[in-house]
């Protein structure tokens, strides 16, 4: 299922956990839909089957104008053979959704929306240094849903100095309250380089303290299944239905086309990026060249993305796709390396599949990191 992803560079407000923050001014927003177009022009032949997904995000591209927007998806079908009826999702702030603008988007063909929510307590989005509160949040959910979307996700970070468990668990429960689709919970990390780093190394901000984020863990999958929602991979739980075909596709290891500045690519075999710099970026595409690198993945290196991604998902690492992809000689090492972690209860094994335990699951990247074979 091949999938397209439009990476957007504007930011009206930085986040004191990243560095993400460029001005969003008319002129320069039209510069980079035009250089994405162009981009996306200068592609067309990189992907030949039907593109299931198109997902519009990094930053916040709900800033851009709905014209903007539909240019960009009117390049895509220009473009690509699009199949019929694709999920395309939109991430945006609730600050930025009116009813005008979900009514335009619902016109254009968007259909999901992944929202950043962040919290429902005002202390903590202060703190996150956010431009919405709790009842703009509550507030654009029941835009969107009186504009007839049903499909639609929010993000919640976990583990924030200052949270308590109570804290995350009133947070969880409004989700739940609000019958919200699906939700995205990310254990706040500390990016070297980010404000949030520097605030904590200064003893501005106190440290993250990974005993309390994995409490939050626990409690997030202990109400979500009270609640029926589908614990599908990591970061992401779903009612059932209202899972994300595009972040699915990611964690299937399926190929999808990135444009814009950062953004990646995957061919299954192949990965590219583009330069993160905005300015670079256009005056290259504006010339009619690529601003991409490339790399062929080692028949190792694709081993290893499948030990990753497959154990983030509720599919689990398949036995059978290892011994037919990668040789039963690859297999009879994993299935080695692999005793320690079902001893120690943090994967389930059955006959044809490896599973992350409720407690493996909070410790994912750890373990997919010491399975990883190191040479050929």
């Amino acid at each position: 299922m091949a999938g397209i992803y439009i990476h957007i560079p504007f930011c009206r407000k930085a986040c004191h956990y990243c560095n993400f923050h460029f001005s969003t001014s008319l002129g320069r927003a039209d510069s980079m839909v035009e250089a994405i177009s162009a981009e996306i022009n200068l592609r067309a032949h990189e992907m030949k089957e039907d593109i299931q997904t198109i997902y519009f995000g990094g930053g916040t591209p709900s800033i851009l104008l709905p014209s903007q927007i539909a240019q960009l998806l009117d390049t895509i079908n220009s473009n690509y053979r699009v199949a019929h009826a694709p999920e395309i999702t939109l991430e945006a702030n609730p600050d930025d959704i009116t009813a005008e603008k979900a009514k335009a988007w619902k016109q254009m063909g968007i259909n999901r929306f992944s929202i950043g929510v962040q919290s429902f307590a005002n202390e903590n989005l202060l703190w996150m240094n956010r431009a919405h509160d709790a009842r703009q949040s509550i507030d654009c959910i029941n835009i969107i849903r009186k504009a007839g979307f049903e499909n639609f996700s929010i993000d919640l970070i976990y583990g924030t100095p200052g949270q308590t468990q109570q804290g995350w668990i009133k947070d969880l429960e409004k989700a739940i309250e609000l019958k919200i689709p699906h939700l995205s919970c990310y254990a706040l990390t500390v990016e070297e380089g980010t404000a949030l780093h520097h605030m904590i190394g200064s003893g501005k901000k106190e440290k993250i303290s990974a005993d309390e984020q994995a409490e939050r863990f626990e409690a997030l999958v202990q109400l979500s299944s009270t609640a029926g929602y589908i614990h599908y991979e990591i970061s992401n739980l779903s009612l059932p239905g209202k899972e994300s075909k595009h972040n699915s596709a990611y964690w299937e290891g399926q190929p999808y086309l990135g444009f814009g500045p950062s953004a990646h690519s995957f061919s299954g075999t192949k990965r590219s990026w583009n330069i993160a710099d905005n300015l670079k970026y256009i005056q290259s595409i504006e010339a009619g060249i690529l601003p991409s690198e490339e790399e062929t993945l080692r028949e190792i290196d694709q081993l290893n993305e499948y030990i990753m991604t497959s154990l983030r998902s509720i599919k689990g690492m398949q036995k059978e796709i290892i011994k037919t992809r990668w040789g039963m000689d690859k297999l009879e090492i994993m299935t080695k390396e692999i005793e320690q972690f079902i001893s120690s209860g943090k994967i389930i094994a059955t006959e044809n599949t490896w599973l992350l335990s409720g407690e493996g699951k909070f410790l994912a990247d750890g373990i997919a990191s010491s399975l990883f074979f190191l040479e050929d």
